[in-house]
């Protein structure tokens, strides 16, 4: 009995945060005020050279993630010089895992644990928490070896990106956290399971384009450069990638000027 209760408390507060974070995300996307982005590191793997990487982290790592979306919110429309502010907050031992293959009962335990997680996180901050928490889970680069997929809470403001421990990566892992970023805000992919092909005509950087293939860049959340029907390919950096229209309105830039 006092098991059952214990349970219906902590399933009543975990629903309490969720709640919680629901409607703070509802006003973080009205663009009046800088988004500050909280980014805890995480060693993601035993590796010594890992653990020196995140070791090195300085802070200044993804720049160009903050240049990149203050460069397309410019284009559309929106009155911010920098509409995100990305910090590193601090080391994390990391967030709960999603079990491959979970069902819909074991997705919504984990986003509660991440929920009830960034909740603690905010309140032990000692100064005024960031409106988005993100798990960058830093991997040592192996040949051949492909990251999980990151992952985000839609409407929760909370994102997990998995990044590779190496400074020759630092492009890449500018596009992930970019990605993960917009999902946070309720941005959806632009991309076919499973081939991972973006979608015409949303996942497209020039839809209106003739002809039509190849492309010369991607759209952030289709993540690849349409080549032509059957290839596509990553971008080299977020020189090449833009944010479709569809990917503004999902945001809360649908009100702004159109490029």
């Amino acid at each position: 009995m006092l098991k059952r209760l214990r349970i219906a408390v902590l399933l009543y507060v975990l629903l309490f945060v969720a709640g919680a974070q629901f409607f703070m995300a509802r006003h973080t996307t009205d663009w009046d005020a800088p988004l500050w982005v909280d980014i805890y590191a995480v060693a993601g793997d035993a590796s010594p050279a890992t653990r020196a990487f995140v070791d090195g982290l300085s802070g200044g790592e993804f720049a160009e993630a903050e240049a990149f979306l203050a460069r397309e919110a410019k284009r559309y429309g929106v009155g911010l010089d920098q509409p995100f502010e990305i910090r590193i907050v601090g080391e994390h031992p990391g967030p709960p895992a999603l079990a491959p293959g979970a069902g819909p009962l074991g997705v919504l335990w984990w986003s509660l644990r991440m929920r009830w997680l960034a909740a603690t996180l905010r309140w032990q901050a000692d100064g005024p928490s960031g409106d988005i928490l993100v798990f960058a889970v830093f991997h040592e680069p192996a040949a051949g070896i492909a990251l999980d997929r990151s992952t985000a809470l839609d409407k929760g403001l909370i994102a997990v990106a998995n990044l590779f421990a190496d400074r020759g990566a630092r492009a890449t892992n500018q596009i992930v956290l970019a990605h993960e970023l917009l999902h946070t805000l309720r941005a959806t992919d632009k991309y076919s399971a499973p081939s991972n092909s973006p979608s015409y005509p949303d996942g497209y950087a020039a839809p209106d384009a003739r002809p039509l293939l190849p492309q010369t860049k991607a759209e952030l959340m289709a993540g690849r450069i349409p080549l032509d029907e059957t290839r596509a390919e990553m971008p080299h950096s977020l020189r090449d990638v833009v944010i479709g229209p569809k990917t503004a309105r999902e945001i809360g830039w649908q009100n702004r000027a159109v490029p």
